[in-house]
């Protein structure tokens, strides 16, 4: 589930190629993406994500693949043929450089598990991509005074871009799960956001750590902007407790869930 507005960009279907890869940690890896096509592509900085198709079964499906993915352009995409159908997934813009013409992806990688790991693992440079850019879910109401933003692994490229991009006198928390405390990043945030990094117990569900906290913040309700993403449950469950049990507005509450236990992502 997800209250996320999708933006539909003009820039449409844009094509690229990998350049590189890197362990950033060790279970994410950065793939960084890029080619003239990229010139096209209107950069928001914060969470902005996208559809990246990729090409798990060859390349020729990448030039059949519709300019935008609503309904018509599901459609489209159910009428590649399966063999040569690109996977497609969401993805969060972890950094772009303009000039450059570069893109970094973040992809949390179990081994062997999923598809878009594993292709992240052993991508090389010169694969094609395609990607399809769907715009931001963070978006403030313009009342919002106090931010609260909880994310698990999967979030955490939104959350760490959300925390860049903030204005510098932004106050509030972000708290942000991990199920290995090696996968930390670097965080660049407002003095005024207090960062909380937790870690799931071994072999819980994700949220074990970061509801519970979520649910101790003394938090006051009035001006306040919540932002939840990550497996299902954590974020419909950081929703529940805000607008249920301390009165926030649904209106003040974004959340998404990236994907669900037991389940690949769509």
């Amino acid at each position: 589930m997800s209250n996320i507005t999708v933006t539909h960009a003009d820039s449409g279907l844009v094509q690229a190629e990998a350049l590189r890869r890197e362990r950033v940690t060790p279970h994410m890896i950065r793939v960084t993406i890029g080619g003239d096509d990229l010139a096209r592509f209107a950069y928001r900085g914060f969470d902005q994500w996208f559809r990246l198709a990729l090409p798990v079964h060859g390349e020729g499906g990448l030039d059949r693949m519709p300019q935008r993915f609503g309904v018509g352009g599901y459609l489209k995409y159910l009428r590649v043929p399966k063999g040569s159908r690109p996977v497609v997934r969401n993805y969060t813009v972890r950094a772009f450089r303009a000039e450059e013409r570069e893109l970094d992806i973040d992809f949390v990688v179990h081994g062997d598990d999923g598809i878009a790991g594993p292709w992240a693992a052993r991508v090389e440079p010169g694969e094609r991509v395609a990607f399809i850019d769907q715009g931001c879910g963070w978006a403030p109401v313009p009342e919002a005074s106090r931010h609260l933003i909880v994310a698990d692994e999967s979030g955490l490229p939104a959350a760490l871009g959300i925390l860049r991009d903030m204005p510098r006198d932004s106050v509030g928390d972000a708290v942000i799960e991990l199920f290995d405390e090696r996968d930390r990043q670097d965080v660049d945030a407002p003095d005024g956001v207090a960062v909380h990094w937790l870690v799931r117990p071994a072999g819980s569900v994700p949220g074990a750590a970061a509801l519970p906290l979520t649910r101790a913040l003394e938090v006051d309700p009035e001006g306040l902007y919540g932002f939840a993403v990550g497996e299902q449950a954590l974020a419909s469950g950081v929703r529940r407790h805000l607008v249920g049990e301390r009165g926030v507005p649904k209106k003040s509450v974004t959340f998404s869930g990236y994907w669900r236990l037991g389940r690949s992502a769509p």
